[in-house]
């Protein structure tokens, strides 16, 4: 990672050596050795401070070989610790020393922060006992926290001499630093935290392009550490120490926005603990995100089970790391990296300092002015060139990094792949190289989407299966369409307050109070672009702009009858027209039978045979005239004629009234809504109206009434103030209709109801429609295609659009902007308007076209009736056979008696044939019909032997 990472190191720290040929003040003095205490479920860090550096150096004597002062390994085990005087100095400054068989003295300045002592007292346990050749004094200097006093606890403590600075400090002390370089002081920085992990960790990051992070430990210590680490990063978004309780669950859970990347640092013991923890309290619900880090080598006996069913990341040191440290073919169980770290330091440093003693190199013994006085430049030189020479052969276990050295991080990252651990990657030489067809999966953005019920924009359904809620709807798939296309996972967060929003007391709830709070990233819902949802929000590119308001209503029931034909005319007309068919037929039997011109009593003007009008004629006359062919030969009399005529001009009106009537009647019948528009609703006082309390729709009224109310004083301030003379304003009648404060006046009559889903339960009751519903369109058109019992009433008005919301100065403003823009083009939208408006049960749904024509529930009485004609005719003629075989009968019992006996049958010819008259008639009658020429006989003739 190096510069960039590391930015809050120095720049340029320049190293300087010094020889003192006078031993320096021996003080005595003990240490203070700082405490710090974990957590009671969180076990003891292995191998931490807290449990003594003195026991980590027993064991490092006897496990590690030293590398002699030529460079050659050496066997001989670290000699025990001498006693050594030690004594305070001005604040937190102490010195001690130990003297070796020669007399060459090294002073030592060690820079130091606070419960650093362990870190420092182990170094120079080690150093001090590695040494054999030289007497060194240790001169600590404990800083403070800010730089005046720093500046002056440094010169107080360089005011004698030295001849190196090392700086324990955690990230280096700038003021040293900036002294150093202008300076040239012999100044190196020991990087004693847990830098290398969060090295390892701060390349993983890089590579999945996670910005942000939030780290769980398990040491108090590392808190400080990790602050120093990222002071100049915006990488660290929170940091804090174990156990994972409901309240640090509660407040990683409540972070906003969620972090992209989060990770726990921790010994296998309590990373274990805290895994199952995080477990516990559904922390890893995005596990992609999670990472693992080890401070120990014991990973391997982590419960791998624990995270079986998640993709988190598990980070750790390579063993042969240890191994090299500790010069063993086995890694010990409580080993050390810092320990060990300092161990092989001291030893390097031990070297640097005999190789400058024996070239008796210059530094200044005393009197000495930091701001002032300077290091030769040759002793810069060479000081440079024994560390470059110390760090390349401890390249394999140090790294030097604008003069901070540190240990060489190796390290291992594995990810969990449908339930196996497989290494993806390593860390070597300060590059993370991937291993072989592994790729690094960005870690894709997380948003919270806020979404709340609105038909059919969000709402929710049941899993059948699992019997889980989850949203669906026409924002949901547009949610769905953008996270596809930019690459985002999200979670739907339904308001716990309050629907889209609204402004109680200066303070909005629902989608938009959320949006505005931060606890959500966008919202994706039916919400309104409005002026004061600007002030708290900012909205992005409408991706609905056809909604607004209209009405719905119930479709008229049809009141069908099969006979309704007959309800074409009153009853009293059908009694009329049976009326005077009655008193037509009979006066046509009356007027044929006693006027002298009738055929009847005029045989010799109608000598042929003509219609005989008798009672049961006339009636048929009658009757018959009311069909296209007519009645049939008319009378012959002038009287009857001109009763006809009346007759027929009467059955003609009538005829023509019925069938306009009855077309009237057909068309009317078809579904005609009551109302056309909200002014005519507005206007008539038979059908009632409401809309959803507290909705948009009922703020737009009363926001018309207010302006109504309005528009009329400012009008009645301008006619009726008699300051002024201007005739423009006098007017009869008030210019501006005041129809949305009648409106308003006939909702609240209504009762506004508590919801839609209750307002389109009420218009579906009343079944003649007498009842209308105001409300948005898009969810009327909605609900209409899925009810054939409801249509739409009128045009929209108050039009407005939906759109995106996001959090005021959001990034995600411009790139949502775009991607709508595509998708429009794409004609994304019209699909899912087809989806939920166009793809309906309107094709189930009995058909009211007119183009369709009249129905057979219209005309089925018709078809009765002439089937109850058939059937009348099938019961006259079974009478009609009846009746005459019956009369048959009884004339064939009459002839048996009256016959005359012959003994045979004559027949007389074989046929019959007309006669021919036309030799006996007169010249006037040869031009009767044939057909009356044949002879009449009710039976046969008997044959005649």
């Amino acid at each position: 990672m190096g510069n960039d990472v590391r930015s809050i190191q120095p720049a340029a720290l320049g190293l300087r050596v010094a020889h003192l040929q006078t031993p320096a003040n021996r003080y005595d003095g003990h240490d203070r050795l700082a405490t710090r205490h974990t957590e009671e479920n969180i076990a003891p860090v292995t191998g931490k401070r807290n449990q003594g550096f003195q026991a980590d150096l027993s064991r490092s004597r006897q496990e590690v070989q030293l590398v002699g002062e030529e460079g050659g390994a050496s066997s001989t085990p670290l000699r025990d610790n001498p006693a050594r005087p030690r004594t305070e100095l001005n604040h937190d400054t102490v010195t001690h020393s130990t003297t070796a068989q020669n007399y060459q003295v090294w002073l030592l300045i060690t820079l130091l922060q606070q419960d650093q002592e362990p870190e420092v007292q182990y170094f120079e346990d080690a150093l001090t006992t590695i040494n054999k050749n030289h007497e060194t004094t240790y001169h600590r200097i404990k800083l403070e926290d800010t730089n005046e006093e720093d500046l002056q606890l440094i010169c107080d403590g360089l005011s004698n001499g030295f001849g190196l600075i090392l700086d324990f400090t955690w990230s280096g002390n700038e003021v040293m630093q900036e002294l150093a370089d202008n300076r040239s002081y012999p100044y190196l920085h020991i990087d004693v935290s847990v830098a290398p992990f969060l090295m390892l960790l701060d390349s993983y990051l890089d590579k999945r392009n996670s910005s942000d992070i939030l780290a769980i430990f398990d040491d108090d210590d590392y808190i400080d550490q990790s602050l120093y680490y990222w002071l100049d990063s915006n990488r660290l978004k929170m940091v804090m120490t174990g156990p994972i309780d409901y309240k640090t669950a509660s407040k990683i859970k409540n972070i906003r926005p969620i972090p992209s990347s989060f990770a726990i640092m921790a010994t296998t013991i309590n990373m274990e603990k805290l895994t199952k923890q995080a477990l516990d309290h559904e922390l890893l619900h995005l596990s992609d995100r999670w990472n693992l880090i080890f401070t120990d080598l014991q990973h391997m006996e982590f419960d791998r089970n624990l995270i079986a069913n998640t993709t988190v990341s598990l980070i750790y040191l390579e063993e042969e790391l240890c191994l090299d440290l500790v010069q063993k073919e086995q890694c010990p169980v409580n080993f050390s990296l810092q320990n060990q770290f300092l161990f092989w330091l001291a030893m390097g440093i031990n070297k640097l300092i005999k190789l400058l003693l024996d070239e008796n190199v210059e530094f200044p013994t005393s009197d000495f002015d930091c701001l002032k006085s300077e290091f030769p430049d040759y002793t810069k030189q060479r000081f440079d060139e024994i560390l470059d020479v110390m760090m390349s052969e401890n390249s394999k276990l140090l790294t030097l990094n604008d003069k901070s050295v540190m240990v060489r991080t190796r390290g291992k990252i594995e990810k969990m792949f449908n339930g196996t651990l497989q290494v993806i990657a390593q860390y070597r030489n300060g590059r993370l190289e991937l291993e072989n067809a592994k790729k690094f999966e960005p870690v894709k953005p997380f948003y919270r989407i806020g979404m709340t019920q609105a038909m059919p924009w969000s709402y929710k359904e049941k899993n059948p299966e699992t019997g889980e809620s989850y949203w669906t709807g026409y924002c949901a798939d547009f949610a769905q369409k953008l996270s596809e296309v930019m690459d985002f996972d999200f979670v739907f967060v339904e308001p716990e307050s309050g629907t889209f929003g609204e402004k109680i007391n200066g303070s909005w709830n629902g989608v938009v109070g959320d949006l505005a709070r931060g606890d959500t990233d966008l919202a994706i819902t039916a919400i309104v672009m409005t002026a004061d949802k600007e002030e708290v929000i900012d909205f992005v590119a409408p991706y609905y702009e056809q909604t607004g308001i209209t009405i719905v209503m119930r479709k008229p029931v049809r009141k069908t009858s099969l006979f309704k034909f007959m309800t074409v005319l009153k009853l009293e007309v059908w009694l009329s027209i049976v009326a005077a068919l009655i008193v037509t037929g009979f006066m046509i039997w009356f007027l044929d039978k006693y006027s002298p011109y009738s055929a009847r009593n005029n045989k010799k003007a109608y000598p042929y045979p003509c219609r005989e009008f008798t009672l049961k004629e006339s009636f048929w006359f009658a009757l018959t005239s009311f069909t296209p062919q007519g009645g049939g030969e008319a009378p012959k009399a002038l009287s009857g004629r001109t009763l006809v005529a009346a007759y027929w001009l009467f059955v003609v009106l009538m005829l023509a009234t019925f069938t306009a009537n009855l077309a009237a009647f057909l068309t009317v019948e078809r579904m005609q809504a009551p109302v056309q528009s909200l002014e005519q609703l507005a206007r008539q006082s038979r059908i009632n109206y409401t809309v959803v309390q507290s909705s948009d729709t009922h703020q737009y009224f009363i926001n018309m009434k207010f302006a109504e109310d309005t528009l009329y004083r400012m009008w009645k301030e301008l006619t009726l103030n008699a300051s002024t003379d201007d005739t423009r304003y006098r007017v009869w009648d008030y210019p501006i209709r005041e129809q949305y404060g009648h409106i308003l006046l006939a909702i609240n009559d209504s009762n506004p109801v508590a919801n839609a889903s209750e307002g389109f339960r009420l218009t579906n009751e009343h079944l003649d429609a007498d009842f209308a519903f105001i409300h948005d369109s898009s969810e009327i058109k909605y609900e209409i295609s899925k009810n054939c019992n409801l249509t739409e009433v009128g045009e929209v008005f108050a039009e407005k659009p939906y759109a995106v919301a996001v959090q005021q100065g959001s990034h995600l403003q411009d790139d949502l902007s775009k991607v709508i823009l595509d998708l429009q083009k794409d004609r994304f939208f019209e699909a899912l308007q087809a989806k939920y408006w166009n793809h309906s049960v309107k094709g189930d749904c009995p058909s009211t076209d007119d183009n369709e024509g009249i129905t057979l529930e219209s005309l089925g009485g018709v078809f009765i009736a002439t089937l109850f004609g058939l059937a009348l005719a099938m019961i006259t003629l079974a009478g009609e056979v009846l009746y005459y075989r019956r009369k048959a009968l009884k004339e064939s019992k009459i002839q048996k008696f009256d016959r005359p006996q012959f003994k045979k049958t004559v027949t007389i010819g074989s046929s019959f044939k007309p006669v021919k008259y036309n030799e006996n008639l007169t010249k006037e009658m040869e031009n009767v019909a044939h057909i009356s020429l044949y002879p009449r006989a009710r039976n046969r003739l008997a044959r005649i032997e």
